[in-house]
């Protein structure tokens, strides 16, 4: 019995022990979840303040930055502002800064200012005869393709007329609607004036007047001309409403290069032309038979430009060599004190060459005047920065009333025959001029 007793109150005694750890783990349980809670409030409780404290230091820390940001900002405005007004750099003054400002006269005395492709060289370009009346082939011709100049002239050549810095043709015709045809004379030219548009088109920025065709229609014919013109904004020279008018050059601003271009007319050489010369108080044009009238303005031109150039209308139509009057009014002409001389009038090529160290082109040709196929040319001036200067002869071809550029075994046939007839001057396999 008594091990039965004992083994009773042994298992009395795992029954307590049992109850007892039940309640420890319990109570441990219970400490922990309470523990584990209160440190949770706890860190809840501290974000709270935590987040709270953080929105009030950067509300403050706003309330700080916005007035200093704003200074910032003044203090960066105010350094703009600064620099601002500091100088540029001084560049290079020009020397015509003070008649390029003054308009009145840069009116009064037909100087225009002009932009450049570059800033190291002005290009110029310079072609002979033309012809807008549609009467005569070339126009007509033009008129019958559809009008657009593109039908007259090669691509290629449109480009090198339209890229130059100054492109210069002999307008051989009035433009008028008016008027009646000189007498006895055989061939009398006049043009729609709507038509001198294709100047524009061509890329034309002056044109000379004095030809012995520009009074063809009577004074009214170049009155016209002059209007319609001077309504476009067309730079001429060469004629005028009176011989002040009429001798007076035009002039580019170009690079800060001044360059002055004279033309005068000695055709129809007589004392009672049907192409008149201007009088004091009458329209006409630049006649320089006599030529001490053009020397005296190409000795004015001398100490007020930078270039001189003289665009003269001169020589024997149809011969391939100069005459006696080219001769001798291109010694003058150079002696004067131009820089190169550049003829029109014989419809066809003449030589090229120098008179001193002036270059000499004495005939351009026709470039658009009629359906005859004859060679013709472009001229290109390149006047350098520095202030050399360089004359290329760009052969070209007018056949049936379209002009256009030549290359290969054309184009070295036209400089071989120009070499052939010039004793003065040479032309290398581009055209570029040189004394022979």
């Amino acid at each position: 019995m008594t091990v039965s007793t004992n083994s009773g109150k042994r298992k009395k005694k795992r029954k307590s022990r049992k109850r007892r750890n039940k309640l420890v783990l319990f109570a441990v349980v219970f400490c922990s979840v309470l523990m584990a809670g209160s440190l949770f409030l706890a860190v809840l409780a501290a974000g709270q303040n935590g987040k709270t404290e953080m929105s009030q230091e950067e509300e403050a820390e706003v309330e700080i930055s916005a007035p200093a940001l704003t200074e910032e900002i003044k203090a960066q405005e105010q350094q703009t502002e600064d620099e601002t007004e500091q100088p540029e750099p001084a560049m290079e003054e020009s020397r015509y800064g003070e008649l390029l400002a003054d308009t009145e006269r840069m009116n009064r005395e037909k100087i225009y200012a002009k932009e450049t492709a570059s800033s190291e060289e002005i290009v110029m370009a310079f072609a002979g005869d033309i012809l807008f009346d549609p009467n005569y082939a070339v126009m007509a011709k033009l008129l019958q393709r559809g009008g657009a100049i593109e039908e007259a002239f090669s691509e290629e050549i449109l480009t090198k007329m339209r890229e130059a810095d100054i492109f210069m043709v002999n307008n051989e015709f009035p433009y008028t609607s008016r008027g009646t045809p000189t007498p006895d004379k055989t061939f009398t030219f006049r043009a729609r004036p709507e038509s001198a548009a294709y100047l524009t088109d061509m890329g034309v920025d002056v044109v000379s007047l004095a030809n012995n065709h520009s009074y063809d229609y009577g004074e009214v014919s170049l009155l016209d001309s002059l209007d319609t013109l001077e309504a476009m904004g067309m730079p001429y020279v060469g004629a005028g409403r009176n011989l002040e008018e009429a001798v007076k050059p035009v002039s580019f601003i170009a690079n800060d290069t001044k360059i002055c271009i004279l033309s005068a007319t000695q055709i129809e050489r007589n004392d009672r032309p049907d192409t008149p010369g201007a009088g004091e108080s009458t329209p006409g044009t630049f006649r320089c038979w006599n030529v001490e009238r053009l020397l005296q303005e190409i000795a004015v031109a001398r100490e007020e430009n930078d270039v001189v150039i003289v665009f003269i209308h001169w020589g024997t139509e149809n011969e391939e060599q100069i005459d006696w009057a080219q001769r001798d009014q291109a010694i003058a002409i150079a002696e004067a004190g131009a820089d190169i001389i550049i003829g029109a009038h014989p419809h066809c090529l003449q030589p090229v060459g120098y008179v001193g160290n002036v270059p000499v082109i004495y005939s351009l040709g026709n470039f658009w005047f009629n359906s005859k196929s004859l060679d013709t040319c472009l001229v290109q001036v390149r006047i350098q920065k520095e202030g050399q200067l360089s004359v290329q002869v760009l052969p070209a071809k007018q056949s049936d009333c379209y002009t256009k550029l030549l290359d290969g075994e054309e184009k070295r046939r036209v400089i071989g025959y120009l070499n052939s007839i010039s004793d003065s001057g040479m032309l290398d396999e581009e055209g570029y001029l040189s004394p022979k």
